[in-house]
This record gives C-alpha cells, sequence and structure tokens, in this order.
C-alpha cells in the first residue's frame, strides 16, 4: 500500500495581493498543485475588498480541496493603519479555509523563510528560487504566490514533523 497524498495549501495575506499556493505531498515528495494571487479591487470600502477576498479563496478551496491551510503571520509594521488593514485580511484568509472545515495553522515569515532557504532573512528572490527548485517548472513570476507556496512547504515540513513525533 503506497503513501497516502496530502494537499495543503499555503496563503500570504495581503488586502492587495493575497498570494495562494497548493503542493500535494505524498511520502517525502512535493508536487506542485496551483498558485495564484487573489487581487481586491483597489478602489471600493474595506468590506466589499474583504468579501471579493473570502468569495475568492472559498472557491479556491471548493475546487482544490486542500486538506489543510498555513498563513503566514502578521508583520507588524511602524504604520499602525497599514497593521491593521493587513490584520483583517489575514483574519479573513484565516477564516476562509476554518469555516471550510480545514485545519489552519500559522507561521512567522522568518520561520517560513528558514524552512525553505536555510536563512530566516531571505529575500524573495530567494525564496521564489528555492521554490522553484523544491517544485521544478513551476512558473513563479509574481512573488506573492511564490511566498504562497514557501509556506505551504513550511507547514508540510512542519506536519511530517508533527506527525513523526505522533502531535496533532
Amino acid at each position: 500500500m503506497g503513501a497516502e497524498r496530502t494537499r495543503f495549501l499555503g496563503l500570504d495575506p495581503s488586502l492587495r495581493a493575497t498570494g495562494w499556493g497548493l503542493i500535494d505531498v505524498t511520502g517525502n515528495h512535493f508536487t506542485h498543485a496551483g498558485h495564484g494571487v487573489v487581487r481586491p479591487p483597489a478602489k471600493g470600502g474595506l468590506a466589499v475588498r474583504l468579501q471579493v477576498l473570502y468569495s475568492a479563496l472559498t472557491e479556491i478551496i471548493a475546487e482544490f480541496a486542500p486538506d489543510q491551510a498555513a498563513a503566514e503571520e502578521t508583520f507588524v509594521n511602524v504604520n499602525g493603519k497599514s497593521t491593521l488593514a493587513l490584520g483583517q485580511a489575514r483574519g479573513v484568509v484565516i477564516l476562509a479555509p476554518a469555516m471550510s472545515g480545514i485545519p489552519v495553522f500559522e507561521y512567522s515569515a522568518n520561520l517560513v523563510k528558514k524552512s525553505v532557504v536555510g536563512y530566516g532573512h531571505a529575500d524573495k528572490t530567494q525564496v521564489a528560487t528555492m521554490v522553484g527548485h523544491i517544485l521544478p517548472g513551476v512558473d513563479l513570476a509574481g512573488g506573492d504566490a511564490a511566498d504562497a507556496l514557501a509556506v505551504a512547504i513550511c507547514h508540510a515540513n512542519h506536519a511530517h514533523v508533527r506527525q513523526f513525533q505522533g502531535v496533532a
């Protein structure tokens, strides 16, 4: 009997461009299952932008049926208004899979980078390059989707360790 496939959804939250990436993991083999970016309209109120983000993620979840999801934690910056807006987008990003009954995990940006690149302060180009090595043949023109795939890869690695240790 072969190893069972698990599908992981990685999410890189943003109110402007939320990256999403899906990988299938069978044993220790990672396969690209899809990726993209959700871009809510720049014009329109916050509620409309959050609704567009939620609806798009709900459609992605329905189409690809991930088993688990992971999101990058919010990076707190100097601008409080920007941090609050990012937090609201992140709430929607976490809510969409949770409402579909999918377990959601969270990882710091530094841990994601360290898990994928080996260095917690890697830049977006380094992350995209390593994601491309882990998932050969994937076109990663946009940094947001590459970051989301990195979150999925990070979570897959940590989920494997938890499973090995017998931790849920």
